[in-house]
């Protein structure tokens, strides 16, 4: 297995995850309801840091790697349904967001994994539509974590309102990059189904 920088941060958000979860079962006498919320969302960002950095310092000192490849996005994913899953619990999201989006991720992890062993990952590359439903989850996620009002210079910022606007924004990007990704694949799809008809 190698290990460098980027494959030691994407490793380093998989042992993030437990944090963004676990302060939320801390006794009650040792943060607050609000402090928690700053712990969860403070240690989501720094994740999603971590995965912009690993991909970056990757492709610039030409650390890529298979396993940092396959490493990469079962981090990201993990993070992001566990995440989702607290937030369900917490019911700052509706279950219908957070099956659309773990079923989608689940459903492409699935297509992507049949289409490499065909020969044919081209066809579901990654594409700008995934990458934009990708940012704003990472973006309503925190927001919904902190759930709170910031108040500065007379301007009121409340992030549970564009937290909970962004993540119906990214459940739609979701569906919508399946359906292209799937719509890609479909060829192949019918293809292999005629066969065994």
């Amino acid at each position: 297995m190698p290990f460098n920088v980027p494959i030691f941060l994407t490793w380093l958000r998989i042992v993030l995850i437990p944090l963004v979860v676990g302060v939320y079962y801390l006794p009650a006498t040792w943060l607050s309801s609000v402090e928690m919320n700053w712990v969860a969302c403070g240690v989501f960002v720094l994740a999603a840091l971590t995965d912009w950095f690993d991909g970056f310092l990757a492709r610039r000192w030409n650390q890529t790697s298979a396993f940092g490849a396959f490493l990469d996005p079962v981090a990201d994913k993990l993070m992001v349904a566990a995440a989702l899953l607290m937030l369900l619990q917490m019911g700052r999201i509706n279950a219908l967001v957070a099956l659309i989006i773990i079923g989608r991720e689940i459903t492409i992890s699935a297509l992507r994994e049949w289409m490499a062993q065909i020969g044919a990952s081209r066809s579901v590359a990654v594409h700008q539509l995934g990458k934009i439903k990708t940012a704003a989850q990472m973006v309503a996620i925190p927001l919904l974590l902190f759930n709170g009002t910031v108040v500065w210079n007379g301007w009121h910022f409340d992030s549970r309102f564009w937290g909970t606007w962004l993540i119906y924004v990214a459940a739609v990007l979701t569906l919508w990059s399946m359906l292209y990704y799937l719509r890609r694949a479909w060829p192949q799809i019918r293809e292999r189904g005629a066969g065994k008809m």
